[in-house]
């Protein structure tokens, strides 16, 4: 059987912690109502009842105990939650025979152990689960109606027998029926709760990213033009001293140096004060997928890819776009240029739009090259960070940030092996007479 599960592994140490603590507290108020039980009946210690409660509240106590030590060593978290809740369901239908059976108020205990495995595992882990409390509920009454289990503690109540068989039944349907409904409700508030928590720790990384760039950008504007002044001053002294001077080969070669470096530095500047302060587009209505398809066709032509890279389109019609068709051009191409270069030999790209009930439209390029490591993903819209042997480092930086002055964001998933898929969002806009 597999087991289901929703959450990376390393999650789920602190919950199991917390679960065995838990298990510990039910354990201690289970030994205090049970002493309570004992005086206040005057019942002997030695009655086979509370022998057999006592025996499962020593039970849980060692078990927690063996858990808490298991715990650091164990590597399949995930399995080790499995077979923790599924021996709860069993020490649960023990105490629920322990203290009268059909009779037990303790069957709420099955609707507890439904409601965390739903925070450690996920609605299928919860409805298993349900299964599991529902099946041993079921038979053990059934094997009590039958007089093959005889429930302790039932000395002068009527055994479940001498019921009817449709009062019986109710019960039963009654108990495994509220297993579903609290595994469907509380495995649903789960899911819901870790997508928003998810959702809250994405937005949160992206306030971040952007507090840090907005900063990088500020310092960086002014540094840029300062650079680009004596740059461009360098180049044209340059330049008349090579018009002037006697001709030199020597010289001529260290003047092209200097000329060609410098032109080097003059585009790396201009790109970083592109990243830190792009310039206002010219919004124009766009249609999206001609938009699109002209880069797309235009980078296929490229001589360094074409022989090696496929495109594949999944385009939508007459969808429009509010935005300057020379960024739209850009972000695209820079991400194509990204996705080829991470290709290493053959592979393909995927260039996707899909539809949006809120008024957009996202785009995706995803490519099956070597992906990016984890490590790397926060540092990826970072200035001059990379992992290529070639280039600056600013493509995605630049790209980042015409998004963002879309107010929209970029999203990024790569598997190592197997590809990465970047993701951006535009809000959609309807022509005249659309």
């Amino acid at each position: 059987m597999n087991i289901p599960t929703s959450k990376p592994e390393g999650d789920l140490y602190p919950k199991l912690r917390l679960l065995v603590l838990f298990r510990i507290l039910f354990a201690s108020i289970l030994l205090g109502s049970t002493v309570i039980l004992q005086l206040s009946e005057d019942a002997a210690l030695s009655s086979k009842p509370l022998l057999i409660l006592y025996g499962l509240i020593a039970g849980i106590l060692i078990l927690s105990l063996v858990y808490a030590v298991m715990l650091p060593r164990i590597r399949r978290v995930t399995l080790f939650a499995f077979v923790q809740i599924a021996v709860d369901t069993i020490v649960v239908t023990l105490i629920v025979f322990a203290t009268g059976g059909y009779l037990s108020f303790f069957s709420f205990l099955y609707l507890v152990v439904i409601i965390y495995s739903s925070v450690l595992l996920n609605r299928r882990g919860s409805m298993v689960m349900a299964v599991v409390c529902g099946l041993q509920y079921s038979m053990m009454i059934g094997l009590e109606h039958y007089g093959i289990l005889i429930p302790l503690g039932l000395e002068g109540h009527p055994l479940p027998l001498e019921y009817e068989w449709s009062r019986i039944l109710y019960k039963v349907m009654f108990t495994v029926l509220a297993c579903f409904a609290v595994a469907f409700l509380s495995g649903f508030l789960a899911e819901q709760t870790r997508r928003t928590r998810g959702e809250l720790k994405d937005m949160e990384d992206h306030v971040k990213r952007v507090e840090k760039l907005a900063s990088m950008g500020e310092m960086a504007a002014g540094l840029a033009h300062e650079i680009k002044n004596p740059l461009a001053s360098l180049a044209g002294s340059i330049q008349i001293l090579k018009e002037e001077l006697s001709y030199s080969p020597e010289n001529h070669k260290l003047m092209q140096i200097v000329l060609r470096e410098t032109d080097r530095l003059n585009s790396l500047v201009s790109d970083f004060l592109l990243f830190a302060k792009p310039p206002q587009g010219n919004l124009e209505k766009v249609k999206l997928d001609r938009a699109l398809e002209e880069t797309l066709e235009l980078f296929e032509k490229g001589s360094a890819y074409a022989d090696r890279i496929s495109i594949k389109r999944q385009l939508l019609p007459d969808i429009w776009v509010e935005m300057d068709p020379v960024h739209l051009r850009q972000v695209l191409w820079n991400l194509l240029l990204n996705a080829s270069e991470a290709i290493e030999g053959r592979g393909t790209i995927i260039v996707t739009m899909s539809s949006h009930r809120a008024r957009k439209v996202s785009i995706a390029v995803a490519d099956t090259g070597v992906g990016i490591p984890e490590a790397c993903l926060k540092n990826i819209y970072d200035p001059f960070f990379t992992t290529k042997t070639r280039g600056t480092g600013l493509g995605l930086s630049i790209v980042h940030r015409i998004i963002e002055s879309y107010a929209s964001r970029m999203d990024v998933e790569s598997e190592p092996g197997i590809g990465t898929t970047f993701r951006f969002r535009l809000n959609r806009v309807y022509p005249k007479g659309a």
